[in-house]
């Protein structure tokens, strides 16, 4: 049975830890020159709908390293530019690759791409959902926190995919998660279902200084992700006041650490005083997705 990444939604937290010791493990034996190639010979395809930085880097650097190879698969490249069904370029693609990772609007077309491939769909971005940012996430706050389990993770800014997955994650892996957003830009309808049975280790609320109350980690994101250019001038209005700044960090975790998945628009979300004073954890943050997505890889394409 293939192996899929779409949704933290679809993993158990133990499925969770899994995934990150082996990270840690990845990243241990990179930074000694250990240089092991699990994926030797097989080839991962990567689509890219959205324009990436680190997730194209990250992916095609890291099957490199696992002896593998990828491929940049731009609208342009694919028949799916023109028009071809979904379902067919899944189909025809599993019979050159051993993966795809693929990044897109609709979280409906991964899980259509998955239900037609017969090799392993990764989930590099849509706009329901970020898993691979946030096992990343979760791999930094635990280097630097010792464990995740009893931590409070808090995340200011837009309900978006990113708060989406970083709920899910953040409770499965034993934290209690916060979120401080306007009430008209609240997470998923189904996420907040799934994070009701959680408790009061879970909370929604349009205040923030009470979000980051005694925050162990303090997120933020863009206000307009890509793709919502047009909302660009509403949202700046909509958002103001859900900034990271030196008084909401005052009022969490005396040793507090801040993650942003970057870019990072200083002076909106976050002041650039906060971002230099946390950019260690903020760019350990971005290396790790290097290592967090060679675990998925391996999880998915490996023995």
């Amino acid at each position: 049975m293939k192996k899929d990444f779409l949704k933290l939604l679809d993993f158990s937290g133990d499925e969770l830890y899994a995934i990150l010791d082996v990270a840690d493990k990845l990243k241990f034996a990179l930074k000694r020159g250990i240089k092991n190639k699990p994926l030797k010979g097989k080839s991962l395809g990567m689509i890219f709908e959205k324009s990436p930085t680190r997730t194209r880097v990250s992916f095609e650097v890291g099957m490199y390293q696992l002896g593998g190879q990828a491929l940049f698969l731009s609208p342009r490249d694919l028949q799916i530019g023109r028009g071809e069904p979904l379902e067919d370029t899944a189909r025809v693609l599993s019979r050159f690759l051993n993966g795809i990772m693929i990044r897109t609007f609709k979280q409906s077309d991964v899980e259509k791409l998955a239900e037609y491939a017969s090799i392993p769909i990764i989930n590099g971005l849509t706009d329901f959902a970020h898993p691979c940012q946030v096992m990343a996430d979760l791999q930094t706050i635990r280097e630097f926190k010792g464990e995740l389990k009893g931590r409070k993770l808090c995340y200011i800014g837009d309900g978006n995919n990113m708060a989406n997955s970083l709920i899910v994650g953040g409770l499965k892996t034993g934290m209690s998660v916060s979120i401080g957003c306007p009430d008209a830009y609240r997470p998923d309808k189904a996420i907040m279902e799934f994070a009701e049975q959680y408790g009061d280790k879970f909370c929604v609320t349009s205040d923030i200084f009470k979000a980051a109350k005694d925050a162990d980690a303090i997120y933020t994101d863009v206000w307009a992700s890509m793709g919502m250019e047009s909302e660009a001038a509403k949202r700046m209005e909509d958002f103001k006041g859900y900034c990271v700044d030196q008084a909401l960090c005052d009022v969490a975790a005396k040793d507090v650490m801040v993650l942003h998945c970057l870019p990072a628009h200083r002076g909106e979300e976050i002041t650039a005083d906060v971002f230099e004073a946390h950019a260690k954890e903020i760019f350990e943050e971005a290396e790790n997705r290097l290592h967090a997505q060679k675990a998925i890889m391996l999880m998915c394409m490996g023995k």
